[in-house]
């Protein structure tokens, strides 16, 4: 059977922690909590609406285009991080060497759809998770999570972030573990999940040197997690970063994988609205299954 697919734009509204201010000529100003910060942003080729912009902060990048690059700080920021919090969820932000400040603002529409759709008890996978925040929204719905990553920093900047959200002691299993690999064990395990949510990069390695590459390797991965779905399971959810692909392409692999089970796919653009002028800044893009 054919899915119905639905083109969307998920648009990121300023929140009283985050907020972006500012944008054109290649580059952003956002309000993390009481800092602000400069970062490139390509898909900014408008002009900005402010003529000067004051920042505690900017990020330099390099001449490369895999995320090199260095933080210039005009006022002292605090290395070790700040707390910030969305809705019942509290966590740490900072500046890494990647750019980005330990999160994804634009995350938070899906965050709150998501929450939506699970009820106490229901169990969720965050495939790719992070440093947790997105695992914690859903936790704080209730749910019981799964929560996997490759990297055993971030993974421990999840807990972290579990305990200031006073959330240590929610039924969380925290993996450091490769994607891939910890979801192929599960079908043999035959786990099935209520929802599942995955942010692939396009490039990186596992914990004992796995390779991943988005492209190759992504429909296999969508194919494992379907699997792990059944009739009575909500959602999966797939976002995509800084690759050149269609959000039509991959809301095709997601209907292709779930047309057995029925419900809809919408996919589109994540975007966030500027402060200055309410303009659509696009950061990613995503293809989303659900079955209500």
């Amino acid at each position: 059977m054919n899915l119905q697919t639905l083109p969307n734009i998920l648009v990121a509204a300023p929140w009283e922690a985050y907020g972006l201010m500012d944008s054109g000529h290649g580059r952003k100003l956002e309000r993390y909590g009481p800092y602000s910060f400069i970062r490139p942003e390509p898909q900014a080729m408008w002009a900005p609406a402010l003529e000067t912009w004051d920042a505690d902060g900017e990020f330099v990048p390099g001449s490369d285009e895999d995320g090199g690059g260095r933080w210039n700080f005009h006022r002292p920021v605090p290395r070790e991080g700040w707390e910030m919090a969305w809705e019942d969820v509290r966590f740490r932000a900072m500046c890494t060497p990647f750019r980005h400040l330990a999160f994804f603002p634009d995350m938070a529409p899906q965050w709150a759809w998501m929450r939506e759709r699970l009820s106490e008890g229901n169990d969720a996978l965050n495939l790719f998770g992070y440093t947790g925040v997105g695992t914690l929204a859903l936790s704080a719905a209730g749910a019981n999570l799964v929560h996997v990553d490759a990297s055993k920093k971030s993974v421990e900047a999840g807990k972290d972030n579990a305990i200031l959200s006073g959330m240590s002691d929610r039924p969380i299993r925290w993996m450091v573990d490769d994607a891939a690999k910890f979801t192929a064990r599960e079908v043999r395990r035959e786990r099935r999940y209520d929802g599942i949510i995955l942010d692939p990069p396009k490039y990186g390695r596992g914990p004992t040197g796995e390779i991943w590459r988005l492209e190759e390797d992504l429909p296999g991965l969508i194919a494992d997690c379907r699997k792990l779905l059944d009739a009575d399971s909500r959602f999966l959810v797939l976002t995509v970063y800084a690759v050149r692909m269609s959000a039509l392409a991959i809301g095709e692999l997601l209907a292709q994988a779930m047309a057995d089970l029925g419900g809809k796919v919408e996919m589109g653009d994540m975007a966030v609205r500027e402060e200055a002028r309410g303009l659509l800044l696009p950061t990613a893009i995503f293809a989303r299954w659900s079955k209500d």
